[in-house]
C-alpha cells in the first residue's frame, strides 16, 4: 500500500497523457451529444437496449431451439417405435412396453412436480401470515391474505396424495 500523498493520482507511462483526461471523457459523450439526449439519459438507455434484446432476441431464440430439440426428440422416438415394430412380434410389444413405460415415467415426474408445488405454496402462505401478523399485528386483518398460497398449497397436495389415480410401478402389468 502507497502512503498518501498530496500530488497522488492517476498513473501513466513516462512521457504520455493520462489515458482519462479530457480528451477520453469528450469521446465518452460524444454520441449523447450528437442524438442530443440529456445527461442522466444514457442509463436509461442501456436498459431499454437490454430489455429489448432480452424480450425481442433471446427469448424466443431460445423457445425456438427448444422446440427444435423436442421436434428432433419427436422424430427419433417415432423411428425407434417404427423400426422395432417392423422388426418382428417381440418388436410390438417391446415398443409397446416402451410407450406404457413412458407414459408411467411421464406421469409420475408429473404428479412429483404437483407435490413440490404444494409444499411450496404451503411454505409461502405460512410464511406470508406470519410476516403480515409480525408486521400489522391482530388487530389488522391483511395477514390473511397468507391463507390463499397455503390453501392453494393444500389443494394440490389433496389432489396429489387423495384424488390423482396413482402410478403404477414397473413390472405390474396394467
Amino acid at each position: 500500500m502507497q502512503p498518501l500523498h498530496a500530488l497522488s493520482g492517476r498513473t501513466c507511462r513516462k512521457g504520455q497523457k493520462d489515458a482519462t483526461g479530457p480528451e477520453e471523457d469528450e469521446m465518452n459523450h460524444l454520441m449523447m451529444a450528437l442524438l442530443d439526449v440529456p445527461e442522466g439519459m444514457g442509463l436509461w438507455i442501456f436498459l431499454s437496449v437490454g430489455a429489448v434484446a432480452l424480450f425481442v432476441v433471446f427469448i424466443p431464440l431460445v423457445s425456438w431451439i427448444d422446440s427444435r430439440r423436442k421436434e428432433r426428440e419427436a422424430y427419433y422416438k417415432a423411428e425407434t417405435i417404427r423400426r422395432l415394430t417392423e422388426s418382428s412380434g417381440e418388436g410390438a410389444k417391446a415398443a409397446l412396453e416402451l410407450m406404457r413405460e413412458e407414459e408411467r415415467i411421464k406421469r409420475s415426474k408429473t404428479l412429483e412436480g404437483l407435490k413440490i408445488g404444494g409444499l411450496v405454496n404451503v411454505g409461502v402462505g405460512v410464511g406470508l401470515t406470519v410476516m403480515l401478523y409480525s408486521l400489522l399485528g391482530r388487530f389488522d386483518s391483511p395477514y390473511m391474505v397468507g391463507l390463499i398460497p397455503f390453501l392453494i398449497g393444500v389443494a394440490l397436495l389433496v389432489y396429489v396424495f387423495f384424488m390423482a389415480e396413482p402410478v403404477d410401478r414397473p413390472g405390474n402389468g396394467r
